[in-house]
């Protein structure tokens, strides 16, 4: 039934094993077996995808709280442990895992050893539940309704333009966000295929700016690819401050419009608030709190 649940908020056998941890066949094989005991079909598959059929859907209503009533269950016994102890699958950009994870994941796992970390890195706009995480790492315009969100990482961050010495070099020093329109400037698109636009602020003033240019790649895990590209003097960089600081820093990528850097708030660890904390979660979140106020 459990399987069935996973393959069913996956949407595919395939994501349901990369988002559970197991393997494609042992979760068809599974959901194959629900639908002989039944005697009636729960899903329609093809080679990509499967779609719930009306039995299907009707079981998933119904059975996904149920699931969830026994994890809960099972975590309140986990309570009278010494220590917190299980999984706890968090889902993140690829900017949380590179920028702000990093210093958290080492000690927590070393404070909590009992607890093991399942990290997901999605770009697109997701439902944390759907998604079989308990938690997730987005920024304030992304959070979700109903949702409990605590300060993770940095407050403040910045994005930041930027560009090899030699492309400087050759094509000049843009002196105002608009003159990117004549640079080749290398852009970032999401999942759902929206491009977004350049944004720049100083004094009060937004500019925001939409260039063209030779590369285009996915935002998350093809970013460094632009980032190459800008060292190797194929264009400007749009990029996190953070991302972009040690190649600042040793002088293979040169700012750009610095002074026109726009700064926005940090990003936050959101959860459910309608249902049992697990404790594995309420630990992190603890760990989180305590490690900002340090």
């Amino acid at each position: 039934m459990n399987a069935f649940v996973v393959v069913a908020r996956a949407g595919g056998f395939r994501e349901g094993a990369r988002l559970s941890g197991g393997s494609a066949s042992a979760l068809s094989e599974a959901v194959r077996r629900v639908e002989a005991q039944m005697g009636v079909r729960l899903m329609h598959r093809t080679t990509r995808s499967v779609a719930l059929t009306e039995a299907g859907q009707g079981l998933l209503d119904r059975l996904a709280p149920a699931l969830g009533e026994v994890e809960s269950a099972v975590d309140a016994v986990n309570r009278y442990r010494d220590r917190p102890a299980g999984t706890l699958k968090l889902n993140v950009p690829l900017s949380a895992a590179r920028l702000v994870l990093p210093a958290i994941v080492s000690p927590f796992l070393a404070a909590y050893p009992d607890v093991r970390l399942d990290v997901t890195v999605d770009e697109s706009f997701v439902d944390v539940l759907a998604a079989g995480a308990d938690a997730g790492i987005r920024y304030d315009e992304r959070l979700e309704q109903d949702m409990i969100a605590v300060p993770i990482g940095p407050r403040v961050q910045r994005m930041a333009a930027a560009a090899s010495p030699a492309y400087l070099a050759a094509h000049g020093q843009p002196a105002h966000p608009r003159d990117l329109i004549g640079h080749a400037c290398l852009r970032g698109r999401f999942p759902s295929g929206n491009k977004p636009p350049w944004e720049f602020e100083r004094d009060g003033e937004t500019v925001v700016v939409d260039p063209g240019g030779p590369l285009v790649v996915g935002l998350g895990g093809a970013a460094d690819l632009a980032v190459d590209a800008a060292i190797g003097g194929t264009g400007i960089v749009y990029l996190f401050e953070d991302w972009l600081a040690p190649h600042l820093r040793s002088g293979a990528l040169v700012p750009v419009l610095e002074d026109w850097w726009p700064a926005f708030p940090g990003p936050y660890l959101y959860y459910p608030g309608r249902r049992l904390v697990p404790g594995p979660l309420k630990a992190f979140v603890a760990f989180v709190r305590e490690h900002a106020s340090s």
